[in-house]
């Protein structure tokens, strides 16, 4: 980089609105798991643009199916078949053990969809005013909608009024599910991620989702599951629940289905596939053809390369590695490392919102959630070598926050 080069500070854009608390840092260019910023700086990506840059950046078999994308057609619209729609579709279908795709752009979209065919579904029934079972601080998007069945009262503050119909539980309790909608006949689904990401990193249990997938078949109820973060392969199966050996009725996906390709769908079984109808739903972006190549490409790769074992297996080394490397703070400054696959939270007994300053300072790309959760989403390809020099970065960071 020349001399000239920009150099990015902390202040406002006076063009763009407020909406962000941005690191003064602007990318330039990736290569696999690294990315440089406008000044030559280069970092390591523990953060994958939040769990959406699936293959990392430039991956040598994707960019070029999207420069052919890109050649051919890169939008057209839903009035005409996508012919790559029907094959992403399938395939979503054959690894979800599901029936039915509807496509979006985004996550918010996906979930704000998921929301509308539980009350549609309620409709159906006879139900005048559908309730939806929702959790203690989960995360579903920021349109009016998911944002009341979000359970952050911070992302929800000045909003108001919020949409009604959902019924607010803690994680993990199936007596106090049970006890919040007994006697309840306008409940019609239960909404939930299989581990929460902007929520600290929180798993359901496998054992609380079984009882859930059974609660659900008794009470004629929707399983929701938002995979959205934590899906795609982020845990070593294609989807978080599959640890569980259930099957939902509705699943939310996005981020990092397309790679950074922007990308939503919402996957659907046997009780949900018919709801919609023409004119219930629809989408100007969803299911265009570069979006939908960029789909079909990811999970060719994911497939080819063998990523699902990799987050598991580098994974497992990352968070072993962590706990080491804080073994002397472990029950003290640092409550609790959780997770599962490439998606690592580590609790930290106060705020620490800082080290995403700190730690971009010394090279490195994370991202801080529940105030006190560092959250830990890298490319898929990472390598154990890289899970290693995370950790020579990270843990003397947070030994040096604590004091």
């Amino acid at each position: 980089m020349n001399a000239a080069a920009p150099q990015f500070i902390e202040a406002a854009s006076p063009h763009t609105m407020n909406t962000y608390a941005r690191v003064p840092i602007a990318l330039s260019h990736g290569q696999g798991c690294r990315v440089w910023d406008v000044n030559g700086k280069p970092y390591l990506d523990a953060l994958a643009g939040i769990a959406v840059n699936t293959l990392g950046h430039n991956h040598p078999k994707l960019v070029p199916a999207l420069q052919d994308q890109v050649a051919k057609i890169i939008h057209s619209s839903n009035y005409y078949h996508v012919p790559n729609q029907e094959r992403l579709a399938a395939k979503l279908v054959e690894l979800s053990s599901m029936t039915n795709v509807f496509f979006c752009s985004t996550g918010l979209e996906a979930n704000e969809a998921a929301i509308k065919l539980a009350r549609k579904f309620g409709h159906d029934r006879g139900i005048e005013r559908p309730e939806i079972v929702v959790y203690e601080k989960a995360f579903h998007g920021r349109s009016i909608a998911t944002l009341s069945a979000t359970g952050n009262e911070k992302v929800q503050q000045g909003f108001g009024p919020l949409v009604e119909g959902f019924i607010r539980v803690p994680l993990n309790d199936i007596e106090a599910l049970k006890r919040a909608t007994e006697g309840n006949p306008n409940v019609v689904a239960v909404f939930f991620e299989t581990i929460q990401g902007e929520g600290g990193i929180n798993a359901m249990r496998v054992e609380y989702l079984q009882q859930l997938r059974r609660l659900c078949d008794e009470r004629n109820w929707l399983m929701m599951i938002d995979e959205v973060q934590c899906g795609m392969g982020r845990t070593g199966k294609w989807f978080a629940h599959q640890w569980a050996g259930i099957v939902p009725d509705v699943m939310p996906l996005a981020k990092g289905l397309g790679s950074g390709v922007p990308i939503g769908a919402v996957v659907a079984g046997p009780k949900a596939a018919a709801i919609f109808q023409p004119g219930n739903h629809g989408t100007t972006f969803g299911g265009n053809p570069l979006a939908m190549r960029a789909g079909v490409e990811t999970l060719r790769i994911m497939e080819e390369d063998r990523l699902l074992e990799n987050a598991e297996r580098v994974g497992a080394h990352l968070r072993a590695a962590l706990e080491r490397g804080l073994a002397a703070e472990l029950g003290r400054g640092v409550r609790e490392i959780r997770g599962q696959g490439l998606m690592i939270g580590i609790e930290l007994a106060r705020p620490c919102g800082e080290l995403v300053r700190r730690a971009a300072d010394q090279g490195l790309l994370i991202s801080v959630t529940a105030d006190s959760v560092v959250r830990l989403l890298p490319p898929l390809i990472f390598t154990q070598a890289e899970a290693d020099e995370l950790v020579a970065i990270l843990c003397p960071l947070i030994t040096q926050f604590l004091g």
